[in-house]
């Protein structure tokens, strides 16, 4: 299960709203590579895939990958404002280690020689 707080899901509303696009969804999933071994990837999609699964969070339409649910199960994203700037977070009980920049981790499944340089 994944989890979005209201914060988050007034977020992503209004940029969905902002696209004006039809049938827009928002997608989560990951990638190979990061220091330490995964990236998040987050953003609006409308086009699926016979991979994917969906659910509805906050009343929004969420689409993942099949293969990284298992990544993903627990996650927990929120949307904070930070003086004149803000940004989604992400918390991941499944991650035994991140990177310093956030948005790169591994599992304990997931063997280390995935592991790359972070680019910040």
């Amino acid at each position: 299960m994944i989890t979005i707080s209201d914060a988050a899901a007034s977020r992503m509303k209004d940029i969905m709203e902002d696209q004006d696009i039809p049938g827009l969804f928002v997608r989560i999933g990951v990638n190979p590579g990061g220091c330490s071994g995964f990236s998040y990837a987050m953003g609006f999609d409308s086009e699926e895939t016979d991979k994917d699964i969906y659910m509805t969070i906050q009343d929004m339409k969420v689409v993942v990958d099949k293969e990284d649910l298992k990544y993903l199960n627990g996650l927990e994203v929120d949307f904070e404002e930070s003086g004149m700037s803000g940004g989604f977070t992400i918390h991941n009980p499944n991650a035994v280690a991140t990177c310093g920049c956030g948005s790169s981790f591994r599992t304990r499944e997931e063997d280390e020689v995935l592991a790359q340089p972070c680019e910040d």
